[in-house]
């Protein structure tokens, strides 16, 4: 018998994909619902199935979450006393108000500047590398260098005795 089920997923599982990742889940298990960021951190999902079938759906959630990257600290579901009129086909609904896409924009920017501070000390530690290899390389063609003249002046020496005689 299908009942209406609300599962709550905490931990490090937003901003990573993974509603998504429950989408595709609900929708290849066959699920009526949606999934949702709640804003205190939590992913909440809103489905109908029979007991078994949410249980696997539930398994399979954490398992491919935390491949993906989640870190669940658990996941509570409740089954519903009513009967709700949900969408057929499993979907992700957005719920980015003006304080989520802020956060999410703020995450951003520290995004961005940790990799622009790692690609900048990466340039660096190149450059210098760089630089040394060409000194190494500069002071070798200069002893290549003596070297070749020393060879002429030898060479210059033998073809004038040769001339001289």
């Amino acid at each position: 018998m299908h009942k209406c089920h609300s599962i709550i997923i905490t931990g490090k599982v937003q901003d990573i994909g993974f509603r998504s990742i429950v989408e595709h889940i609900g929708r290849s298990f066959g699920l009526p619902g949606f999934v949702f960021n709640s804003k205190d951190g939590s992913v909440n999902i809103l489905c109908s199935g029979e007991d078994t079938v949410i249980d696997n759906f539930k398994q399979e959630i954490k398992a491919r979450g935390v491949a993906n990257g989640a870190e669940i600290a658990g996941i509570k579901e409740q089954t519903l006393s009513i009967n709700i009129n949900l969408p057929e086909n499993f979907t992700k609904a957005s719920a980015d108000d003006d304080i989520d896409i802020g956060r999410k924009l703020d995450k951003a920017n520290l995004l961005l500047k940790t990799g622009f501070n790692n690609l900048n000390t990466d340039l660096n530690a190149g450059f210098n590398k760089l630089t040394d290899m060409l000194g190494t390389f500069i002071i070798e063609q200069k002893v290549y260098t003596r070297g070749q003249q020393e060879h002429n002046t030898r060479l210059e020496a033998i073809l004038e005795k040769l001339a001289n005689k």
